[in-house]
């Protein structure tokens, strides 16, 4: 069983193998993506039953532009039909809804959706469900950089106030815990560009699954995996039982 009192705060989901799904049962690539938007209210709903307080979903990276035209229309079409059929089912979980990333590179009405589902889910206190979209982490981090800098130029800070909490000030994430648990689907043993500042001492925990097959045992096969963990941040296993 899951234990309650071990739930990680913050779960980041790199949800991966759609494709591979479909490819598997010759189906087109979107029918995959369609089945994984299956998955993803399996899995927000059931993180939010068990009381996990942060989910990050990596659902369209920056690089994923480059997909075919066909295939990126097809996936902001269901982003879009995602965003707006959830809104009423979050508001019914307490969840609150946010997006990271370059969101101007978004289609205007996705965007739109966007907006309502955050106005209308802001005030609820449960999980907060934060999908990653035209995400990259290392543009991230230039955007931080870039914003500091004009900061500090501008005179408004001292450089010698710039500390790593600082500097978190100016990332998207700003405000949520780092990650304690990074899962990764379909086989794939990379982070791919995903809360690189943000994962520095994340569990990282690797499936075969793909994404559209990953159910409520599979996520339970993880969470437990990540409660046998003893994370450490630096200090030996003797300081951490000691209680320093």
């Amino acid at each position: 069983m899951v234990n309650p009192k071990k739930l990680p705060r913050h779960l980041a989901i790199i949800m991966d193998g759609n494709g591979r799904w479909a490819r598997e049962r010759m189906l087109r690539r979107i029918v995959g993506h369609q089945k994984g938007v299956e998955t993803v209210r399996t899995i927000v709903e059931e993180c939010s039953r068990l009381g996990i307080r942060y989910l990050t979903l990596f659902a369209f990276s920056s690089e994923n532009w480059l997909r075919p035209k066909t295939e990126v229309r097809a996936l902001m079409a269901l982003l879009k039909r995602y965003v707006r059929t959830e809104a009423g089912r979050m508001m019914q979980n307490n969840i609150r809804f946010a997006v990271i990333g370059n969101r101007s590179d978004l289609p205007t009405d996705v965007n739109r959706e966007i907006d309502d589902a955050i106005f209308r889910t802001s005030g609820n206190s449960g999980m907060t469900l934060t999908l990653a979209l035209s995400y990259g982490g290392r543009q991230e981090i230039i955007r931080a950089a870039t914003l500091l800098a004009a900061d500090l130029a501008a005179g408004k800070m001292d450089a010698a106030a710039v500390d790593e909490s600082f500097f978190e000030r100016y990332l998207y994430s700003f405000g949520m815990p780092e990650p304690d648990l990074l899962i990764r689907t379909s086989g794939e043993m990379r982070i791919s560009n995903f809360l690189l500042w943000q994962l520095a001492y994340t569990e990282l925990y690797f499936t075969d699954v793909n994404w559209p097959d990953f159910g409520i045992p599979e996520l339970h096969t993880a969470l437990r995996d990540y409660q046998a963990r003893e994370r450490r941040f630096g200090r030996t296993s003797d300081q951490l039982h000691a209680g320093h």
